[in-house]
């Protein structure tokens, strides 16, 4: 269900990743002004904005924009010819990991208001990059691993006699677990 909700099936080249990440771009900066148009609209003159009035707007276009964007990057990643149910969850972690030591240490951040080390930076940095400029991968439906080579000997397409993705990927992650060795 996950893989058709956040596009962890589907494709997507570079160049409509890059002009989908600015049509996004510009869909919530018109968005944004839309909102703070209608808030300024609702209040009094004379009288502020609270964080009680803007708090559910902004809750709901960020979650709209995190959709979006993990969804763009699952496919983009798809594209390359990686996992994005492994690599998404690496990136996230990795850049938790950056705010935690960022945090602990705040001599190791780049600066008294930023939450990141230069190591999360680049981290960033490259992943974007990646998604950017990485060639698309083959599109025989197989994710590549490093045990296996590129080329096999078998004759049938992997496509057709291939047990589907999910599985196949559910049954590489629980192979060894769970085993005993005397």
């Amino acid at each position: 269900m996950l893989g058709f909700i956040f596009g962890l099936n589907a494709r997507l080249g570079r160049l409509h990743y890059f002009l989908a990440t600015i049509v996004l771009a510009v869909v919530m900066t018109g968005l944004c002004f839309l909102v703070v148009f209608s808030l300024f609209s609702n209040v009094p003159h004379g009288a502020q904005l609270t964080f009680e009035m803007m708090k559910w707007p902004v809750i709901g276009l960020g979650t709209l924009f995190g959709a979006v964007s993990l969804t763009l990057q699952s496919m983009r990643i798809r594209d390359i010819g990686w996992d994005p149910v492994c690599v998404i969850p690496t990136w996230i972690a990795i850049l938790a990991i950056d705010f935690a030591v960022a945090h602990k240490f705040p001599g190791l951040s780049l600066g008294p208001e930023h939450y990141g080390t230069v190591v999360g930076g680049l981290v960033n940095l490259v992943m974007t990059l990646a998604l950017l400029f990485w060639p698309s991968g083959d599109y025989d439906g197989s994710t590549p691993d490093f045990g296996s080579s590129r080329f096999s000997s078998d004759p049938s397409p992997r496509g057709r006699s291939a047990a589907p993705a999910i599985t196949d990927r559910i049954a590489r992650a629980s192979g060894e677990f769970g085993r005993r060795t005397f």
